[in-house]
Order: structure tokens, then C-alpha cells, then sequence
């Protein structure tokens, strides 16, 4: 007896990846603003570690095109000096880059142990029976996509709800996701309650 899966070894695809490519996408090309940004992010660098400015070029692609299409990593990759599988390994690992178009407000659901045993999971329910969307889409509207996400750092106010990479929503319940949506609908990123996670400016 063994709790290991049966590898299918010897038959046709069993060594295929099933990993898949980014959409291509529209045409991609940074506004002179952001490529100005970007140059001058560059020039932090010394001219053989301009790969250390991938992150911030991808923040700026998703910042104008609102997610990272295949045009878009090709363009970046051309840009920083590194081949495109550089660029699409660095999107694939984080969750905070979008690889298709997603809504106005993403609603990243920590799923973690403190937000876990709190409630996490009944909150994800509700987001997606409210949106009648599954966690990694769209609702129909476009007003909505729903994730979920690793720590968020705010465990002592779980569970916890970031939205658009950068505002919090605190001690959420199923209960409060009318109140939630209703206030992003109406007044946006600032009726949520914060985090005392504070950027400096």
C-alpha cells in the first residue's frame, strides 16, 4: 500500500508541462510617462543587473494595461535586457500580477491560518454566491474579480480582504459582504477601514 499517486511513466505525455502561456494580448507599448518612470528606475542599477527592475516595470505595465500580457512581457524583457521566460517566471510566481484583464475592484481573500479560523472560507463563499462567480473570475458587470491570497500580514484583525494590491478590509465576516460590496460600488477604495500596515510616504 502507498499514498503516492501512480505515475504514468512510459506513456506518451506523461512528461508534458501543463503550464500555459500568458494570452498575447493587444499590441503593448509603455506611454512616454511610464517609460520615462521605468528609465529612471533603471538608473539605480548597474548596467549588468537591470533585471533588478523587473518588478517594478511589471507594476507599471499592469499600472497602465491593467493586467501583464504576453506583448507586455516580451516589450519588458526587450527593455531590461532579459529573455521573456525571465519575465513570465517572475509574473507566474507572484499572485499579484494579473495575467488577463480583471475587474475595477479584485477582492484578494487572505486564506491563511488566522483568517482560516476565522472565517475565511465563509467569506469567500459569500463574495462568490453574492457575485455568483467562483474564486479567479469576473463577475459580469466587470465591477468584480474575486482571489484568494496567502498571508496578508494582518492576522490580528482576520479575516482580512485586500483590494486592488494595496487597501485593506478588516474582520470580515459572510455577514458583512453587502455592506462591502455596496460600499466599493458606491464610494470605492475609500470607504474600507484601512490596515495599520501604513506606507510611508
Amino acid at each position: 500500500m502507498t499514498f503516492h499517486p501512480a505515475m504514468p511513466y512510459g506513456t506518451p505525455d506523461w512528461h508534458k508541462s501543463a503550464r500555459k502561456l500568458a494570452d498575447e494580448g493587444p499590441p503593448f507599448e509603455f506611454t512616454p510617462e511610464n517609460r520615462r518612470k521605468l528609465d529612471e528606475i533603471l538608473t539605480r542599477y548597474p548596467a549588468d543587473r537591470r533585471r533588478s527592475a523587473l518588478l517594478p516595470a511589471l507594476y507599471l505595465v499592469q499600472d497602465q494595461q491593467g493586467y501583464v500580457s504576453g506583448h507586455a512581457m516580451t516589450h519588458v524583457a526587450e527593455i531590461i535586457g532579459c529573455s521573456r521566460a525571465d519575465v513570465e517566471d517572475v509574473v507566474s510566481y507572484y499572485v499579484m500580477f494579473f495575467t488577463k484583464p480583471v475587474g475595477r475592484h479584485v477582492l484578494g481573500v487572505c486564506r491563511t491560518l488566522s483568517c482560516a479560523l476565522n472565517g475565511a472560507e465563509r467569506l469567500t463563499e459569500a463574495i462568490a454566491g453574492k457575485l455568483g462567480i467562483a474564486p479567479g473570475e469576473t463577475d459580469p458587470t466587470g465591477e468584480f474579480t474575486l482571489i484568494e491570497m496567502e498571508c496578508l500580514g494582518a492576522c490580528d484583525r482576520a479575516p482580512v480582504i485586500m483590494v486592488n494590491n494595496e487597501y485593506w478590509h478588516e474582520c470580515q465576516g459572510a455577514d458583512d459582504v453587502d455592506r462591502l460590496l455596496e460600499t466599493l460600488r458606491t464610494r470605492g477604495v475609500a470607504g474600507l477601514t484601512g490596515c495599520h500596515h501604513v506606507k510611508e510616504k
